[in-house]
């Protein structure tokens, strides 16, 4: 399974990443390219330990049951629901957030998995370094084959 610690599979993310332009259209969801870009970002914010969001209800009673889905090798499905904070609907910069979350991949994959979160995910609860250089990866790779990437 990729993982995001892995530097390989970074350069190969950032590569797709700027494989993307204003104009790339989404083969499925809502969101716009910039707007994914953005949400990446946010999500990424919990990686890091930059957000915190405190666990809902649905998390705390299933979120450890289903945990595998978001670092094991299935590919996460399409049209899947999202934390609410982090679902961008706002109208966003495709440049500056392609940056954004450029920098923010770069920055988290350096800084390693010592100085990864020890904050649970707001829905699956407490994670590994290893689980969340998985699911960052996963998460990455499913929005970039959503734009075609």
């Amino acid at each position: 399974m990729q993982n995001i610690f892995d530097h390989t599979n970074t350069v190969e993310i950032l590569t797709r990443i700027d494989k993307l332009s204003p104009n790339s259209q989404p083969q499925w969801g809502q969101m716009d390219v910039a707007q994914m870009l953005a949400h990446c970002s946010s999500f990424q914010d919990f990686a890091t330990g930059n957000s915190f969001e405190k666990r809902g209800w649905l998390g705390i009673i299933i979120g450890n049951f289903v945990k595998p889905l978001f670092y094991n090798d299935k590919p996460l499905p399409r049209n899947m629901s999202t934390i609410p904070t982090v679902l961008i609907a706002d109208s966003k910069e495709f440049e500056k957030e392609r940056e954004i979350l450029k920098q923010s991949i770069i920055t988290f994959q350096n800084n390693g998995p010592e100085r990864c979160t020890t904050h649970p995910h707001p829905f699956f609860g407490k994670l590994t370094p290893e689980q969340w250089g998985k699911g960052i990866y996963k998460h990455l790779d499913h929005h970039l084959k959503q734009f075609g990437v």
